[in-house]
């Protein structure tokens, strides 16, 4: 068993595989512990470890395998000496012969058993709740158990599920708090509040999940452990449904033979300036060639979308940002970034910037002009026959756009969306937000662990582009740039002890590449 380290690389597989991996390991066990009662020690082991003094154990065991690990937890903690209460759901319902064992075995040690929730004064902030109602999935639960099920027997479920969270006793929970969908993320009840369903601990089993790693995943889980029960050779004869990212294996390093132009140029392509409704963006640009700069691009460069370029609206506001003409810049050359804080005004200049640039990041209005036009979308598909490198970074409603869908639909499968945008547009496709998302055709999807909702301001989407522009420079491919330059953007978030963090100081914040040691 070990904390994860999202700095690590570490392979995420779905329910579907994860059901594969436990036939194959119960199929090689023999005479030896069931893999349930594997789990269930590790499970007691870790309840231990993050309440070594808790007054009583409190285990909340679902008709399934999830309870059955919960049951043998429960004969572990008594056996050393804890006090220890079973919550059963529906005790006179059918289980798997596995559960029912464990089940026979905490009557026959006497351990205390219930059939309804411990009222709230019952249990104790000194306590620790070990949720272990449904693991890897309602619906399969619920069918495993209930072939009949009926709505009201789910709705009485979901209402014991959000008492244990509510009883004011950290909760540890056993693969994923229950009613999380292990693959994507989300609550399968959908009028479950996400907030008031938050673990402190979440112990997964066999295989680590990718629905723990994104979207509500990130709050509902708290501190991920993992144990494979000795099953790692056997997750090699599977191809991982994703892959944590982790930070670049090889970084980009400057020799001390080096000159500006051996670490790239950058030219970020937006900023319209204020029209006649006193709407204007040229600070995106700033933002974008800001975080360019502190990532150590060699030189960057700044296009104002505007026809006044003698107005204070369209400069740099750092000196060393170079200011170009759209016409005098060359595409082909370097790495641009188009669309941040473009406006309307971008439309125009897109596609030159697709016909002609051959390392490109999107971002912003220029996905959302992409969106609104077939042939722009056509010439954005072009780009990989024709050995071109692309990024686009959407928000969930930029790739809503995208994929003419909405966002609660790209929020409800995030892997699935990225994915789908990867194959159609042939690019790198990053999709923002808790656990982005970064899918290219024939790439391991990758869900990033970094960041937090510091980063949930304006302006920290463009130091993003930028960021990975100055990737793309420095001689990464695409998909790299792209993995580095998340990680990188999401660490700087977790590291600073600032108080409030704007997407300005956040662009200070960002590294360039490592100096080469004597």
């Amino acid at each position: 068993m070990k904390k994860i380290n999202w700095q690590e690389p570490l392979a995420l597989f779905d329910v579907a595989q994860t059901r594969q991996l436990e036939n194959l390991a119960t199929s090689r066990i023999g005479s030896g512990p069931s893999l349930m009662a594997q789990a269930g020690l590790s499970v007691a082991k870790l309840a231990m470890a993050i309440k070594p003094c808790a007054t009583c154990f409190w285990i909340f065991c679902g008709p399934g395998n999830n309870g059955g690990d919960g049951l043998e937890a429960a004969t572990h903690l008594h056996q050393w000496g804890q006090q220890v209460r079973v919550v059963l759901w529906q005790p006179s319902a059918k289980r798997p012969s596995d559960a029912t064992l464990a089940l026979g075995k905490v009557k026959a040690l006497g351990i205390s058993i219930q059939a309804t929730r411990p009222a709230q004064g019952d249990v104790s902030h000194h306590d620790l709740c070990i949720d272990a109602m449904l693991g890897i999935g309602l619906r399969s639960s619920t069918t495993e158990a209930h072939e009949a099920a009926t709505l009201e027997a789910e709705q009485a479920l979901h209402s014991w599920i959000h008492s244990i969270y509510q009883l004011g006793a950290d909760v540890l929970a056993v693969d994923t708090p229950s009613g999380l969908n292990a693959n994507t993320g989300q609550f399968q009840n959908t009028k479950v509040v996400p907030q008031d369903i938050q673990a402190q601990h979440t112990l997964q089993l066999l295989t680590a999940k990718p629905g723990c790693m994104t979207a509500h995943g990130r709050d509902a889980c708290g501190t991920l452990w993992l144990d494979t029960l000795g099953c790692e050779d056997l997750q090699q004869s599977l191809n991982p449904a994703a892959q944590l990212n982790s930070r670049l294996q090889t970084p980009v390093k400057r020799q001390h033979a080096s000159h500006k132009g051996s670490f790239g140029d950058v030219t970020v392509i937006g900023g319209e300036a204020v029209d006649v409704r006193g709407m204007g963006m040229t600070g995106a640009v700033d933002l974008a060639a800001s975080a360019a700069l502190h990532a150590g691009a060699g030189r960057v460069m700044a296009c104002f979308l505007t026809d006044d370029l003698k107005s204070n609206q369209a400069r740099p506001r750092l000196a060393e940002i170079m200011q170009r003409e759209f016409s005098a810049l060359k595409l082909h050359s370097g790495v641009i970034v188009c669309g941040c804080g473009g406006g309307a005004t971008v439309r125009k200049v897109l596609p030159q910037v697709l016909q002609q640039s051959m390392h490109l990041v999107l971002d912003a209005d220029a996905l959302n002009a992409i969106s609104q036009d077939p042939w722009l979308r056509e010439l954005l598909r072009q780009r990989a026959t024709q050995n071109k490198h692309t990024v686009i970074t959407p928000h969930p409603l930029e790739a809503a756009r995208l994929l003419s869908s909405d966002s609660g639909s790209v929020q409800h499968d995030r892997l699935s969306a990225a994915q789908t945008l990867a194959h159609d547009l042939k690019c790198t496709v990053v999709l923002k937000g808790s656990g982005t998302v970064i899918a290219k055709s024939g790439e391991v999807p990758v869900v990033n662990f970094t960041g937090n909702a510091r980063l949930a301001t304006g302006g920290t989407g463009d130091v993003l582009a930028g960021l990975m522009g100055a990737r793309m420079a420095q001689g990464l491919s695409e998909f790299e740039a792209a993995c580095a330059a998340v990680f990188e953007h999401g660490l700087a978030a977790d590291e600073t002890n600032l108080p409030t963090l704007t997407a300005g100081k956040l662009a200070a914040l960002i590294r360039g590449p490592q100096m080469a040691s004597w």
